[in-house]
């Protein structure tokens, strides 16, 4: 694992080239680190009230009269697509509630490399739980096979755009 002139983490919150280039930018650490925090905190709020309202959203299905018509089956579904969407939940707020906790302590650069790997974790986790929500979604209005191919097909889109196709671009390809 490299550590950049910032001293992150090679984790793509460093802003160096490719290789073991020059810095594309003419700032300091402490510059970088701002920006790179800046950064992060803007990817955050974008995915943070999404996150928030699939959560709400999902914690309160088991009250609506439909919900019981639910086979077990459904209701794992449910159950994991809940635990998934509190994990995202939990994962995309914390870099707000470490920085809160570190505040004034000179720790960026840990704050930082762990933001960055909550915010990862966080929006894989949410890509499940939106996996789940398409599945009980489908399952509730066209049925079992159009749940499994749509579940299917969300999956498949959130491995390829969030995974897949970013880590491509990562080594050039």
């Amino acid at each position: 694992m490299r550590v950049g002139r910032a001293g992150c983490e090679d984790q793509g919150v460093d802003a160096q080239d490719p290789g073991d280039g020059p810095p594309l930018r003419n700032e300091t650490d402490s510059e970088r680190l701002d920006r790179n925090w800046a950064s992060l905190l803007q990817e955050l709020r974008v995915v943070q009230t999404g996150v928030a309202l699939l959560t709400g959203f999902l914690l309160t299905l088991p009250f609506q009269a439909r919900f019981d018509m639910l086979d077990d089956t459904m209701v794992m579904v449910y159950m994991a697509t809940v635990a998934a969407a509190v994990l995202s939940t939990a994962l995309l707020i914390a870099p707000v509630a470490m920085h809160r906790m570190l505040f004034r302590r000179h720790l960026l650069v840990s704050l930082v490399a762990a933001a960055h790997r909550c915010a990862v974790t966080g929006v894989l986790f949410l890509g499940v739980a939106l996996t789940g929500m398409t599945t009980l979604i489908f399952e509730a209005v066209a049925g079992r096979p159009a749940a499994l191919v749509a579940g299917g097909c969300a999956l498949a889109l959130f491995i390829v755009f969030w995974l897949v196709w970013p880590l491509s671009m990562r080594t050039g390809g």
